[in-house]
């Protein structure tokens, strides 16, 4: 007995770039049996059995329902627009990487019914991928040529080129195609030039360039010892400046603490007068303590010393001492031994 069967004969996985678009087959034939409605469904199978199956786009009662998946609304339809001719094949356009899976085309018309699956794998292109140096670029080191794609979907497989002298890679390089490094030894000036790097996979490629120039060691022992001299000098320079600051501050201090010294603390000078004065009243008192036994050693010398300017005034000025109105006492009834009182005379010597 002849019932509905699925011609399709492509194959059952494919292999399509993020953007593209695919064709999922899927034909059929009805027999004089089948004599129930027809109705054709394509349905997502969830790589998680624990999930339910997703419909995707549908055709009953001689229309089609393609709202049910929201993920695929307007990038999907039937390659015919009458699928009641054998052909129930789904196109999808502009591919993306969620629309990965397992899809399923189911054919009803009672009493037959018949599906097939078909594998999608959607594939990202290699893209923004950077090159990159790691170690020195001196004469004897070794340099790392490094290459990585921020997007693509795996395998990638990177690949180096030399597109500058020679095209081909040095002897001592070893590379690595699933890391994408490319290891310089002993790096050389014969090794400068332009790299070029190419990332791939199934679906694409994508490359990038990096510029090698390799130069004699860096003196670094003439940058250290630079380095420390103009970092001694400068903290010389630095230091003469403090000083000569704190020197010019410690001026101002001392200027301003005479300056009020000089206007507060200092008292007014004495005149030469009361001066003169002052030193004969003392010789006078001293005289005057003098005992008869002292006496022998004393001098005139005490008033020539005060200072003569003191003294130069005119013969009317000079002072007159009165004879004093107390009486003195009797000193041989005290028992006191009588002192002798110095007297002046009119020349000013002492008598």
């Amino acid at each position: 007995t002849r019932s509905l069967t699925i011609t399709s004969v492509d194959p059952s996985m494919f292999e399509k770039a993020q953007g593209e678009k695919v064709t999922l087959p899927c034909t059929f034939e009805l027999s004089e049996e089948d004599e129930g409605p027809l109705d054709i469904e394509w349905v997502l199978i969830p790589a998680d059995n624990q999930k339910k199956e997703k419909i995707i786009i549908m055709y009953a009662v001689d229309r089609v329902y393609n709202h049910y998946y929201a993920a695929m609304t307007g990038r999907m339809e039937f390659t015919t627009l009458d699928p009641r001719n054998g052909d129930a094949s789904l196109v999808i356009q502009n591919l993306k990487a969620a629309d990965t899976g397992t899809y399923q085309c189911k054919v009803k018309k009672a009493p037959g019914v018949q599906s097939r699956k078909i594998q999608l794998t959607v594939l990202v292109k290699p893209a923004r991928t950077k090159c990159s140096i790691e170690g020195p670029q001196e004469i004897g080191k070794d340099v790392t040529l490094k290459c990585a794609s921020q997007e693509g979907s795996p395998l990638l497989s990177y690949d180096w080129r030399r597109v500058s002298g020679t095209h081909e890679l040095p002897a001592t390089s070893m590379l690595n195609k699933d890391t994408g490094e490319l290891l310089l030894r002993n790096a050389s000036q014969e090794y400068s030039g332009t790299y070029n790097c190419v990332a791939s996979n199934r679906v694409g490629t994508d490359e990038c360039s990096v510029q090698l120039n390799v130069t004699p060691p860096v003196n670094t022992a003439g940058i250290i010892a630079g380095a420390i001299i103009g970092t001694l000098l400068g903290l010389s320079v630095l230091t003469f400046i403090v000083f000569c600051c704190c020197k010019k501050h410690r001026e101002k201090k001392y200027e301003k603490e005479v300056h009020h010294d000089i206007r507060e603390d200092v008292p007014p000078p004495k005149s030469r007068s009361s001066t003169a004065r002052s030193y004969i009243g003392s010789n006078r008192s001293s005289l005057g303590s003098m005992s008869p036994s002292n006496m022998e050693g004393y001098t005139k010398t005490p008033y020539s010393q005060v200072p003569s300017e003191d003294f130069e005034r005119a013969p009317g000025q000079n002072p007159t001492f009165a004879p004093s109105k107390v009486a003195a006492p009797n000193l041989s009834r005290m028992g006191a031994v009588p002192v002798m009182i110095p007297a002046q005379s009119k020349d000013g010597s002492i008598v």
